[in-house]
Order: structure tokens, then C-alpha cells, then sequence
């Protein structure tokens, strides 16, 4: 089980009342709801390891050279010798560090890359892993590795943290019209305001999908527009020529990366606290409370 850590946590801190204050009145909901969150997964999936994914990197420069919009309006702050400061409410960036700590002193995982996303880490771990793979994130571009012949599954939170839709290649088909391999075209194709990326001016998703359905992927969509006698409108081969130098890079940008060096860590979910004696103060100092005893007894069960 491979965590989108940031995404996670950020629907902890919207789906949690910001009311779940530390003994010193300091919200402790993202770092609560988070708990809760894994607690809920291990207890339902029973994985036999786990992965907490970080973004070292939330915005890699190799992918803003490309695309110099990418995430641009979550620039808090640009920082000349290392990532840029991603934008976040007042009161969740303070919540990161002590989300790292505890889950350091229970001795679950926690993975990132210097230069990279959690997306890459994830993408990464799931190439490499030789049995079934659950990613568990809110964020539909790691929709690109569900592949049913390797196992690899999105856990995909609907309502806060409680309620997760299961995407295999025949929930992808059902509602997007393309499997895990044809979705980071599909995504190219129909661009995503939410992370800089353009897109196709004037192809949406489900036209994306029908022209990926045509064509097979991006270059064969790619061939049909430069191709005079294919089936295209004039309009659309407008389209995909005005958009060609997006489209030589975003592939590059949108596609998740499968093969970073990562450290050699053990996956294998703990039965009992790494550091028990630092895990009590945090618990104390925060008021982690029911939900870390929660965690540890799914771990423990």
C-alpha cells in the first residue's frame, strides 16, 4: 500500500474540524485525521507493507523548464537554491512536521526523492513491487498506473477520509473511456488547471477519450492530425498544431516518473512503536489521543 501522503493529509485538514486543537489549542486535525486515515486502510486492507510518500520536491524544475506554468499559482515563495514554497493554509503547514515525527517514531515508512514528487516515489515503488499494489490518493493523475496484469489499484477518497471508490482498468474504462496506460494521454490531451497544464485548447475529456479510442494513444493522435486524409475535422487538426510544442513536453511533465534511486527502506508494517517513548510524548504534546491508539491497535491486531 503506497500513501499520496500530501494528498492525504490535506483531505484530512478540510474533512476534520479545525476545532481538534493539541492540549495548547494549536489544530491538530490534518495530523488527527491522517491517523484515523491509515488506521481505517490497515484495518480494511490488511497490507502486508506500507509506504508513507512525501514530496521532497512538490514542484520539480525538470518539469517547470518544460512547462513553466506547472503549479505555478501555488507559489507561496520561489526559493532560488531549492523548491519553491508551495502555498498552504496558515494552519496545516505547521501540522507536516509533526505528522513526519509521529509517524517516524511508530516506524511506519516514509520515502521521498530529492528533485522528485510523491507521484514519481509511488510510481516507483509500484513498478518495482512483484505482488499487488493499492496507491491511496486524491489525485486522479496517479490514475495512469492502475494495470489489472500487475495489480496495481487507486484507492481514491470520495468523502473525506471514510469513503474510498476502487479504480481497476474496468472502473477507469467505465468512467473515463481509457485504461491506467491511456490516462496520462488523456490527461495531456485535456490539460488540468489545478497543476498549470494547459491542455489541448478546446479538447475536453470526453473528446480526448474518443480521439483515444480512434487512434490509440497521443502519437497516433499526433500522426492523424498531420495526416490529410484522416478522419479529423479541420478544426481539430487547428487545434493539435497551434498546441505542438506543449504536446512535445507534456507527456514528459505529466507522466510519473518509474525509476528514481530511492533509499532501501523496509515496507513492512510494524505490530509495535520504533520509539515508544517518543511516541508518548508526542501523543501527549499534540493530544493525538484516540485516534494514534487507534492506529497502533490496527497495526498491533
Amino acid at each position: 500500500m503506497l500513501l499520496d501522503t500530501a494528498s492525504l493529509y490535506f483531505r484530512a485538514y478540510f474533512g476534520v474540524p479545525d476545532t481538534v486543537r493539541a492540549p495548547d489549542g494549536t489544530p491538530v486535525n490534518a495530523v488527527r485525521g491522517l491517523l484515523d486515515f491509515i488506521a481505517r486502510l490497515v484495518q480494511d486492507h490488511r497490507p502486508q507493507a506500507l509506504a508513507a510518500c512525501m514530496d521532497a520536491d512538490w514542484r520539480p524544475q525538470w518539469r517547470v523548464e518544460l512547462i513553466p506554468s506547472y503549479k505555478a499559482h501555488r507559489v507561496a515563495e520561489e526559493i532560488p537554491d531549492g523548491p519553491d514554497e508551495e502555498e498552504t493554509p496558515d494552519t496545516l503547514g505547521p501540522q507536516v512536521p509533526v505528522i513526519e515525527q509521529v509517524l517516524d517514531a511508530i516506524g511506519l515508512a516514509r520515502l521521498g526523492a530529492e528533485g522528485y514528487e510523491a507521484d514519481d516515489v509511488i510510481g516507483t515503488l509500484a513498478t518495482r513491487a512483484a505482488g499487488p499494489v493499492d496507491v491511496v490518493t486524491g489525485d486522479r493523475d496517479l490514475f495512469q498506473l492502475v494495470d489489472d496484469e500487475r495489480g496495481v489499484r487507486v484507492l481514491y477518497p470520495v468523502k473525506g477520509v471514510g469513503s474510498l471508490d476502487t479504480y481497476d482498468g474496468a472502473a477507469l474504462r467505465a468512467k473515463y473511456g481509457v485504461d491506467g496506460a491511456g490516462y496520462a494521454d488523456l490527461a495531456v490531451l485535456r490539460g488540468d488547471p489545478s497543476d498549470g497544464l494547459p491542455g489541448v485548447r478546446g479538447i475536453g475529456e470526453k473528446t480526448a477519450a474518443k480521439l483515444l479510442a480512434q487512434y490509440g494513444d497521443l502519437d497516433g493522435i499526433r500522426a492523424a492530425a498531420a495526416d490529410p486524409v484522416s478522419r479529423l475535422t479541420p478544426a481539430q487538426r487547428t487545434k493539435f498544431k497551434e498546441a505542438a510544442a506543449y504536446l512535445d513536453v507534456a507527456p514528459t511533465v505529466v507522466r510519473v516518473a518509474r525509476d528514481i534511486s530511492l533509499p532501501d527502506v523496509d515496507l513492512t508494517l510494524p505490530r509495535a512503536p520504533r520509539d515508544p517513548a517518543l511516541l508518548e510524548a508526542l501523543s501527549e504534546r499534540w493530544g493525538l489521543g484516540g485516534s494514534l491508539r487507534r492506529l497502533l491497535e490496527a497495526l498491533a491486531g
